[in-house]
């Protein structure tokens, strides 16, 4: 794989109770525990960046295939909810939730794009086969 880009962070701090910053300074937030882990929630935590992370990523990709089949996606959005818990081997895991919205799209179509979208997009790609992933397509 050719790399175009590297993103790099830093993690400070007691991991979930600490500090995260990327080398250019645009991300610089203190990072905290969620109240429903024993947490205090008053920090970000690595879930909420992933959600973020990985909606914008799928709504990149989205938008490449509506460009590719000349589809409308305006008024689109791509919400992402990752959730956190124990797995059977005794760590933790992850699953996710994509909420996509296509309303200009009959159901038909805004489905199709998403699976499309699903296969192309690197948050996707790097989580096949590892987490859970499931797609929920919306017309409004």
């Amino acid at each position: 794989m050719k790399i175009l880009y590297t993103a790099e962070a830093l993690a400070t701090g007691a991991g979930r109770n600490g500090h995260a910053r990327t080398s250019d300074g645009k991300l610089d937030v203190d990072l905290a525990m969620p109240v429903e882990m024993g947490g205090n929630g008053e920090g970000t935590n690595p879930e909420q960046l992933f959600a973020a992370g990985y909606a914008a990523c799928f709504h990149s990709a989205l938008q490449m295939i509506a460009r590719q089949e000349k589809a409308d996606i305006s008024d689109s959005a791509v919400g992402a909810r990752v959730g956190i818990g124990p797995t059977d081997a005794g760590g933790f895991g992850l699953a996710v939730t994509l909420e996509v919205t296509l309303p200009k799209l009959s159901a038909e179509q805004a489905r199709e794009l998403t699976e499309k979208a699903h296969q192309v997009c690197p948050y996707s790609n790097a989580t096949r086969g590892n987490i859970e992933v499931t797609l929920e397509v919306s017309e409004d």
